[in-house]
């Protein structure tokens, strides 16, 4: 079992999602530390790109200011190995093709190995085009981790025989993004992941408050949330890890009282 694996063991797992380097990278150092003391069990960090086709305005927003920060992807490899030390629950990246394609396949998840980095996931490379990075991803000990949609149903056993770390389960159609209503029949999707793999499955876009959190682990295993931290961070700026830790907090705990349902 990977170390991504192991942190849902015995209980309901809570995955933020912050942009590294927004607004600055030593508040992403901050933030992860901040939300790794309230009990997020994995952190999902998005490395700023251009062009982010699966994120909706609010990430977007992310990413332009961090790139005009100054982050660049060997900025925020060097970030998070200066907190590497104090960090004790998996690290994932969250970043599109193109970008691990110019950095260099090879030379990029080295990185990632070194930075102590656990896992990656890339929206934009779907099941069919897996083998252009698993090879790369497997010499360093990093789980690629697969993304199901609504619509993937009849791929859902073919994704699921092959996930590593756990199978990302998308809530909605479109892009990611607060919602008010999920309205996907996601407890059939998780029952049918369970069918093909042991592998856990977490679910996320879209989800924002303690009560969606909470019903989304009745069905699966985790509960990811992203764009409602990354409002608070656009908020706050420099002062936000006072404001997402108490959030993240209060989010585990929804979680885990899934658990009790």
């Amino acid at each position: 079992m990977s170390k991504i694996s192991e942190a849902f063991k015995n209980h309901k797992a809570f995955i933020p999602f912050i942009t590294g380097g927004d607004p600055d990278l030593e508040t992403t150092k901050k933030l992860i530390l901040e939300m790794q003391e309230n009990g997020a069990d994995i952190i999902e960090i998005g490395i700023p790109f251009s062009d982010p086709i699966a994120e909706g305005v609010v990430i977007q927003e992310a990413d332009l200011r961090a790139l005009k920060a100054g982050t660049t992807t060997d900025k925020l490899f060097d970030a998070i190995k200066d907190i590497q030390d104090k960090i004790h629950i998996p690290l994932i990246f969250m970043t599109y093709a193109n970008a691990v394609f110019k950095y260099g396949t090879q030379k990029f998840m080295g990185r990632c190995k070194e930075c102590g980095i656990s896992g990656l996931i890339i929206p934009d490379c779907p099941y069919e085009e897996r083998d252009e990075m698993a090879p790369y991803c497997d010499a360093a000990g990093i789980d690629l981790i697969p993304l199901i949609a609504p619509t993937s149903k009849d791929r859902i056993q073919k994704i699921a025989k092959t996930a590593q770390g756990y199978v990302y389960i998308v809530s909605s159609l479109g892009v990611t993004g607060v919602r008010e209503n999920i309205t996907t029949d996601l407890e059939s999707i998780a029952r049918l992941v369970k069918e093909f793999s042991d592998v856990p499955c977490a679910i996320g876009f879209g989800i924002a408050t303690p009560e969606q959190a909470e019903k989304m682990c009745r069905y699966a295993d985790g509960a990811i949330v992203g764009s409602a931290i990354v409002k608070i961070i656009a908020q706050h700026g420099k002062d936000a890890p006072a404001f997402v830790g108490p959030y993240v907090k209060e989010m585990k705990a929804a979680c885990l009282a899934a658990e009790k349902d």
